[in-house]
């Protein structure tokens, strides 16, 4: 199978093979796709690689525009910004963000099965990285992927992005203040 480039980020340096393991936290996944809290190798495509430019417990929130997304929702959520992407952390982990590095390892793509999910893809077999590279600088990443860091005192704000027509992410929101789910 040939497809987009593959990566996982890790605060690891030495990681050398992926094993399938369970997530941490199941989520409710839908009938038919619970399969999806078993033992997977989990990626994201380079399209999609902002979401992980962070320390891998930072909360975060990501924003993009969908091919239905109103000029409404862009100009109330995008405020004039022409990047692709908003990436919102709360001011607390900003010096933590801008001082991490982490690894970003480059998978090959013939395991892996595309969730049509926010550029999400996943293996059910032993995967060994084909490169990794060291990134020292994740706001200045993150600048390069065309996304725009925001900083607010805590995501709250944030709460209703996910009724839009915006896609929203929201990652490790369970270490974000005052965050209630």
């Amino acid at each position: 199978m040939t497809g987009p480039r593959l990566f996982h980020f890790s605060e690891d340096p030495a990681i050398e093979v992926f094993e399938p393991r369970p997530v941490r936290v199941p989520a409710e996944r839908g009938p038919g796709r619970e399969w999806l809290n078993g033992a997977l190798v989990w990626a994201i495509e380079e399209a999609r690689a902002a979401m992980y430019l962070f320390p891998r417990d930072c909360p975060r929130i990501l924003l993009w525009p969908k091919p239905g997304t109103t000029a409404t929702d862009k100009d109330r959520w995008w405020a004039g910004s022409t990047a692709g992407a908003l990436a919102y952390i709360e001011a607390g982990w900003l010096q933590r963000h801008a001082a991490a590095s982490i690894w970003r390892y480059e998978l090959p793509p013939a395991s892996f099965e595309d969730l049509d999910e926010a550029g999400m893809w996943v293996s059910r077999r032993t995967v060994r990285p084909i490169a990794v590279a060291r990134i020292d600088d994740l706001p200045a990443a993150l600048a390069a992927v065309g996304a725009e860091l925001r900083v607010l005192p805590d995501l709250q704000p944030l709460k209703g992005v996910w009724e839009t027509t915006l896609h929203a992410s929201g990652i490790r929101l369970r270490n974000a203040q005052h965050w209630d789910g």
